[in-house]
């Protein structure tokens, strides 16, 4: 480039900078915005190097250093519309002085490379020949004081001699170079983030938030009649599978081979993504009819059983649901994901191998059991829970001798019975410290209780869930209530359902014996409906059978039950146990059970349960049935 004519050189290099400057202006606002990829912004700086140097090739290089060599990312070439394909772009290794002053200086300048020292001889000999070139003005990229490139401005045809503001502008533009590629790795590192965000790092798949994403993307487009959105959800079960190797495969790895054969087999059907550490979710990538979307959930069944070689190698199952939104209907992309791992927690509830598809009605049952859940909790934090009494009559003496603490809620005015609502607590743990409060209640209660028309105290009967009896707390809060309470062991009973005893749950017996050694007595409730061997009265220290009112109801009409009491309570009698027939509401059935030999009797022919001052009224008055007086046992 030369200057103009007549024009002083000082007055020449003047414009030059000028002329750079708005060249560098311009390229700032062509290249620095979001929108500007990293091939835009090389091209963009090429195409304003070659125009201000007033040069016909101009490249940026990338320099691998593991293998010290240059790769072209972009070629410019005056003349053509567009960078060069990728095809010809070229590779050159670095040898010689070229190498060396890539890593020492700011501008590489020469003005002849067939004269320049260390230029002629180098490596790079049969690249300038290749290409015509005559004289270099290239500008070495650094990131960080680290070499990562060079961008090359190249004059073929002839040499040429290289002004100061010309190697200014060479290495201005190796510094846009150098912003080009931080700004493309902040983007790449912004991306790999985002791609963690949205994605589980064990297989690679989308993770929850990503399908959740996706699926309220797919809700909110309309749908053809007969047409669904479905979502399946697959839980693997691996149930001796440790999180950390032990010379077998982990979760992990069982999960990311579950991963690949989901990706093989129904990959391009539907997307896939890990919602869970044991779940998979799965949506049609089209709109489908219900019975695709099942077919397409039997299938994810059989690529669980038939994945291989972790088959041969670890128990594995899965249980997979589906849940489905038909035509118009409304639902948000949580529900619905929701709704299918119910099914699925309920499929592998089921087997091994199991299909579900969500069941609103049962859907309804757990949002109620939710609420009533809820409820139960505020319940007895705002002692909206009572203890009522059900007295027990002793068929010998006509007297009152005992009485079952049963537990009742005072909820919106109404008396509910605990058969309406212990089960949820049961299942969510909450009966482990209403439990406790029952018993602290019942035993306070106890103590304000008359001496019997017999000249005894009456004994106060708690019931003990399941759930209770594995508590290793147990005996421990039994002694403290029996403590805090002042009332005499002698005087409480607790009552074991049958069905709990037969769990064949190795610390059942050396509980009762703990809870025996406090001076208590025990008593298995609903004896009979567990369907065991009366063998079993050798196995456990019980002192009560109370038998349950399905036996009671038939009598005296039916011969079977009559048979199936007195079997019990002739030998309950003959190893010294109390028996005690519940649910007594007739005077048929009162008479029954004393020919029979039951000496303790419970039901509503004498008094239903009553909350405690009604109870202490009760019973300051003789029981309304009178017992006959029973037949010797030994007759």
């Amino acid at each position: 480039m030369q200057a103009h004519a007549g024009a002083r050189p000082e007055d020449a290099g003047s414009n030059r900078s000028a002329r750079y400057t708005r060249a560098l202006t311009a390229l700032t606002r062509r290249i620095w915005h979001d929108d500007c990829t990293l091939d835009a912004a090389l091209a963009g700086i090429c195409a304003t190097a070659a125009a201000a140097l007033d040069v016909p090739r101009v490249n940026v290089w990338r320099y691998d250093a593991a293998e010290d060599r240059l790769v072209c990312l972009h070629a410019h070439s005056t003349g053509q519309d567009g960078p060069e394909p990728i095809s010809e772009l070229e590779t050159l290794d670095l040898e010689g002085e070229y190498g060396t002053l890539l890593g020492e200086v700011r501008v590489i300048e020469a003005v002849d490379v067939r004269t320049h020292p260390g230029m002629s001889d180098s490596g790079l000999a049969a690249y300038f020949l290749r290409h015509g070139i005559f004289s270099l003005l290239d500008a070495p990229v650094r990131m960080q004081g680290h070499l990562v490139g060079v961008i090359c401005h190249e004059q073929t045809d002839c040499p040429r001699p290289w002004a100061p503001e010309e190697l200014t502008f060479a290495g201005s533009m190796g510094d846009f170079v150098s912003m080009a590629l931080e700004i493309q790795r902040r983007r790449d590192a912004e991306q790999q983030l985002e791609h963690l965000r949205l994605h589980d790092t064990g297989t690679d798949l989308p993770n929850r938030q990503y399908f959740l994403e996706l699926l309220q993307l797919r809700l909110r487009a309309p749908r053809a009649s007969g047409r669904v959105v479905a979502v399946l959800h697959v839980r693997i079960e691996l149930p001796y599978v440790t999180t950390q190797s032990s010379d077998g495969p982990t979760v992990e790895d069982a999960m990311a081979a579950v991963a690949d054969s989901l990706r093989q087999r129904v990959g391009a059907e539907c997307s896939i993504a890990r919602v869970r550490a044991n779940g998979f979710a799965l949506l049609p990538q089209r709109q489908s009819s219900e019975h695709d979307a099942i077919e397409m959930g039997e299938r994810c069944v059989d690529v669980v059983r038939e994945l291989a070689p972790f088959a041969e190698r670890v128990e594995i199952g899965a249980g997979v649901g589906v849940a489905f939104v038909n035509g118009a209907d409304e639902s948000d992309a949580r529900g619905l994901l929701r709704r299918a791992e119910q099914a699925a927690d309920r499929a592998a509830s089921r087997g091994r191998y199991q299909f579900e598809i969500f069941d609103i009605e049962h859907h309804r049952g757990l949002l109620e059991r939710l609420q009533l859940e809820q409820a139960l909790r505020n319940a007895l934090a705002n002692e909206e829970f009572e203890v009522h009494y059900q007295p027990e009559v002793d068929s010998r003496t006509g007297a009152w001798c005992a009485a079952e603490a049963l537990l009742r809620w005072r909820r919106d005015g109404r008396v509910v019975a605990a058969g309406e609502f212990i089960a949820v607590a049961e299942g969510c743990s909450l009966i482990l410290p209403l439990g406790r409060w029952v018993l602290a209640r019942a035993c306070r209660d106890a103590m304000s209780w008359p001496i019997g028309a017999d000249g005894q105290p009456l004994t106060l009967r708690v019931n003990v869930s399941a759930r209770q009896l594995d508590d290793p707390g147990l005996v421990a809060k039994v002694a403290e209530s029996l403590d805090r309470s002042g009332l005499p062991a002698s005087r409480l009973c607790l009552e074991i359902t049958e069905t709990t005893l037969m769990r064949e749950h190795t610390d059942v017996i050396a509980v009762m014996h703990q809870l025996k050694a406090l001076g208590l007595t025990l008593a298995i409730d609903d004896f009979g409906t567990g369907y065991s061997s009366l063998s079993y009265l050798k196995r456990f220290p019980v002192d009560v059978l109370k038998i349950d009112r399905s036996f009671i109801e038939g009598l005296p009409e039916l011969r079977i039950d009559a048979a199936i009491v007195a079997a019990v309570a002739t030998l309950a009698h003959a190893i010294g146990i109390d028996v005690v027939g519940e649910g007594v509401e007739t005077v048929a059935q009162q008479e029954a059970l004393v020919r029979l030999g039951v000496t303790h009797l419970q039901g509503w022919l004498y008094a239903p349960a009553l909350a405690q001052d009604d109870f202490l009224r009760s019973i300051s008055l003789p029981p309304a049935a009178v017992p006959v007086t029973p037949p010797s046992l030994t007759s």
